[in-house]
């Protein structure tokens, strides 16, 4: 199980959360700590100090002071009245992340939460019940108000939620766990569940996990192309990269000649000095991709151990007023991965269409054997375009606009949770188009001749002829790229040492 403490998560840790199902457990120490922390804010309160959320109302309803005997029923309204998210349900992998992070966030233990507040979400976490959270309500500032309103609701026995596959009420799903609802809220705890960016960490880290198993299956793939066609390997030099030595760029670079090396394949057409591009700029195309993965993790680990709702309660005895809920920065990491995603599938759909025709390098057109009767491979590349063509319109920056809410009292959100959106779905449309080439690729290769391929990719080779049947006449492949694109999805297709 992975150790929650508010302070250590690792975005791998969280993968193993999200997409494995690695169940979680709550540190006592961090419990203790967040203990410690409602108490502080009980003593605030016992003061009589005007408290932002706790003896106040919401957003431009601030102003309005709220007696002792209406907090509970404060924190229990906004749970209600902000459940007005639309769409689809989230998938179960994003809603285990929003529990996750939001978990984590609060046993940093300045939200002044009880402990059971917590329990009862790692219970959630660890016993299968998903609330059903709508897609569509964010603005990603004043946290993921709208989603985590949903999600919420559930620990009060109310909403919906899936349990072992089923839709049932939350209180009823939480039955059916063993779990009991919270019988209300405390001070603060309606506001410090929703004040949070854990639906746009939540599916800012699915793209990412998605995105590095599309850029290591998208770099055995294209060793298989290069080969395939023949490329030339003058352009993996070291010395070419060390002539421009950005850090992704060299990484490829050295993986690519360690894949290459040894195949008789490559340099092996005369037909030209210089190979397209998407072969020969391979590491100058790969390297800003993985560059860009590197850069995201970082933020995210950050966010993913941050206390995000507002206000937070200090053990100096202070609560403060902040905006650690704003999305700005998962923004920007969601809008850079998302454009780096779309460009690693747009290289696949390139080197697709290179296979397709090339009838120069010693390919039948469309990999067809009896081209003319039978069409071959041809509409893999349209399904690859139509994919590039989708992710060109994603990656229009939500981030670049800010609509006002709350009668202007929050005059400039971040829109983070449309570019969450969009990098997770762009990272499922690259991982079709990775598995597109890959499927192309296996057929390449048996037309050019396995026997040539390096020692490092003929394993892979190998794995991807029991996925995908020889080539041959036409026939449905619609089961065969679904087998590849959930091999590439569950990190199976890879090389060794990528």
């Amino acid at each position: 199980m992975v150790e929650l403490d508010g302070h250590t998560l690792t975005p791998q840790a969280a993968v193993r959360v999200m997409l494995a199902g690695e169940g979680v457990r709550a540190s006592p120490q961090a419990l203790a700590a967040v203990a410690e922390g409602h108490r502080r804010l009980s003593g605030i309160l016992a003061r009589g100090a005007p408290v932002y959320g706790v003896n106040t109302g919401f957003g431009k309803l601030s102003r309005i002071q709220v007696p002792p005997e209406e907090y509970g029923r404060l924190q229990e309204n906004i749970v209600r009245s902000h459940a007005t998210g639309v769409g689809r349900p989230l998938p179960d992998e994003a809603v285990r992340g929003m529990l996750l992070f939001r978990v984590n966030s609060l046993l940093k233990g300045l939200s002044g939460v009880r402990p059971k507040v917590i329990e009862l979400l790692v219970g959630m976490l660890n016993a299968g019940v998903y609330p059903l959270v709508p897609e569509q309500g964010s603005v990603g500032a004043s946290g993921d108000l709208v989603p985590l309103a949903h999600l919420s609701r559930v620990l009060l026995g109310e909403g919906r939620a899936r349990f072992r596959g089923e839709e049932l009420p939350g209180g009823e799903a939480l039955r059916r766990a063993g779990l009991t609802p919270l019988s209300g809220l405390a001070p603060k705890e309606g506001l410090a569940l929703l004040n949070g960016t854990a639906y746009m960490v939540s599916l800012v880290t699915l793209a990412w996990a998605l995105g590095w198993r599309a850029l290591r299956a998208a770099i055995a793939a294209s060793a298989l192309t290069f080969q395939a066609l023949r490329g030339e390997t003058a352009p993996l030099d070291e010395r070419l990269h060390r002539a421009r030595p950005h850090p992704g760029q060299l990484q490829v670079a050295a993986w690519l000649r360690e894949l290459l090396a040894g195949s008789a394949l490559c340099d092996s057409w005369q037909g030209d000095v210089q190979d397209p591009y998407s072969l020969r700029c391979l590491p100058q195309l790969l390297g800003p991709i993985l560059e860009t993965l590197w850069w995201v993790e970082g933020r995210l680990r950050i966010e993913m151990n941050s206390a995000t709702d507002n206000p937070l309660v200090f053990p100096e005895g202070d609560a403060l007023p902040g905006g650690n809920f704003h999305g700005e920065i998962i923004a920007f990491a969601a809008e850079g991965l998302a454009l780096a995603l779309a460009e690693l599938g747009a290289g696949c759909e390139r080197r697709l269409s290179l296979l397709l025709s090339g009838e120069e390098r010693g390919l039948p057109p469309f990999l067809s054997p009896e081209a003319g009767p039978s069409s071959g491979l041809m509409l893999l590349q349209y399904t690859a375009a139509a994919l590039a063509a989708e992710n060109k319109v994603l990656c229009h920056p939500a981030a670049a606009d800010s609509i006002p809410t709350s009668g202007g009292k929050e005059d400039h959100n971040s829109m983070g949770a449309t570019s969450a959106w969009k990098a997770f779905r762009i990272a499922e449309n690259t991982v079709s188009q990775v598995a597109l080439e890959l499927v192309a690729a296996r057929w390449a290769v048996a037309l050019t001749g396995e026997e040539g391929l390096s020692p490092a990719t003929l394993p892979l080779y190998q794995r991807l002829s029991q996925l995908v049947p020889p080539p041959g006449p036409d026939q449905y492949l619609g089961d065969v790229i679904a087998r590849v694109r959930e091999a590439v999805r569950t990190g199976e297709v890879q090389v060794d040492g990528v």
